[in-house]
């Protein structure tokens, strides 16, 4: 790999650490926000819902600007608009000003998503070598390290507006320093006719649909872990956070490995792979029950979801090069796989609490073991990737 190539692999990394460690110290610091706002559980997973309306807003015009003007402009100026909107987030006005800042914040983030998924597709390809799989893995290091900063931040008692001022001057360095490292806007820069525009390959929303299964069991994983082995196994508080622990750092394990499996075993085989092992490791672990098996399982998951959104993302890109070529750029197929994926991170915890009302939540998230064997069938979609 040239200089050129491994400072846009540094630029990238950078940017991927950026977009999850935001998210992770987001997360952290929610139980702060419902406090300073004094509001209720309903009023709170009501205000969440802003942000993935401003993600799923962004998609579409994110995929099509970094399309017709480069992504790396786009990283650029999203970085920056992600350190104000973090910033405005942590003044906390009112509850009407969180809804806002909550949405502006999902929609710059989701504009760094794509944009930096679209440039990673041309490093990746202009390498010769596949690096999906370890920039997802150096985002899941991002949103853990940011949850343990958000965390000890928390208990320090450290504001929000403390956090997001000290947050956002890194993240404008950071912006400036990464924006001379990252490829030239013109490496993907996509110009179409009108009459091109018309044709919306098929192939998108099923590599999204797939991606939507994982991330339904991301995210009902994330969510529902610490629940089940407190209510159902008598966890203790700390006992009951180590599924989420022990879940993202298989993810980052998984993901390190990725690119590596995939280039000697080939995309549809680890991706089958991956299914295989979740469904059997979730179903065995709620199976036997008690918290050794669930600490088992909850690895396992993470292990087999953990390369299935980068290499979608990953074959989406290679098939809007070599197969859509002039028809539909990376960004935007990008863009379509990661609006249809990132559904599920939304209506999966919310989901299994409505089943797991009716049945109990230990035979709910059995139906996470189904959703990862369907993954199999991604394999045959991956396979030209």
């Amino acid at each position: 790999m040239d200089l050129v190539l491994s400072r846009a692999r540094i630029a990238v990394t950078v940017t991927f650490i950026i977009n999850g460690f935001s998210a992770g110290s987001f997360v952290a610091r929610i139980p702060d926000f419902k406090r300073i706002l004094d509001i209720s559980n309903g009023t709170l997973g009501l205000s969440l819902l802003f942000v993935s309306a401003g993600v799923f807003l962004a998609l579409k015009p994110a995929g099509k600007y970094s399309a017709k003007f480069g992504s790396q402009p786009i990283i650029f100026f999203s970085t920056i608009a992600l350190a104000l909107s973090y910033l405005l987030l942590g003044f906390l006005f009112s509850l009407t000003w969180f809804w806002l800042t909550l949405f502006i914040f999902g929609f710059v983030l989701a504009t760094q998503d794509v944009s930096m998924n679209a440039h990673a597709v041309v490093v990746e390809q202009r390498a010769g070598r596949r690096l999906m799989s370890v920039f997802h893995a150096m985002f899941s290091v991002g949103t853990l390290f940011g949850g343990i900063l958000g965390g000890v931040f928390s208990q320090l008692e450290i504001t929000p507006l403390a956090q997001a001022i000290s947050l956002a001057l890194v993240y404008i360095v950071a912006a400036l320093l990464v924006r001379p490292l990252l490829l030239p806007a013109s490496a993907d820069t996509h110009h179409f006719g009108d009459e091109k525009r018309a044709r919306h390959p098929f192939i998108f929303a099923i590599l999204g649909l797939f991606g939507l299964f994982a991330a339904l069991s991301e995210g009902a994983a994330g969510d529902w872990g610490g629940v089940l082995a407190r209510e159902t196994f008598g966890a203790s508080p700390f006992i009951s956070t180590l599924p989420y622990i022990v879940f993202c750092t298989a993810m980052i394990i998984g993901r390190l490995s990725g690119d590596y499996l995939a280039h000697r075993f080939g995309a549809s085989k680890v991706i089958a792979a991956g299914g295989v092992i979740a469904g059997t490791g979730l179903s065995a672990g709620l199976l036997i029950g008690g918290i050794p098996a669930i600490m088992v399982a909850w690895f396992l998951l993470g292990i087999g979801l953990s390369v299935v959104i980068p290499l979608m993302f990953s074959a989406a890109g290679t098939i809007a090069l070599t197969k859509y070529s002039g028809v539909i750029a990376p960004s935007e197929a990008v863009a379509k796989v990661s609006g249809v994926s990132y559904f599920g991170f939304v209506i999966g915890p919310p989901l299994i609490g409505f089943i797991a009302d009716a049945f109990e939540l230990r035979w709910t998230l059995m139906l996470l073991a189904g959703l990862s064997y369907l993954l199999i069938l991604a394999s045959r979609y991956a396979r030209v990737a």
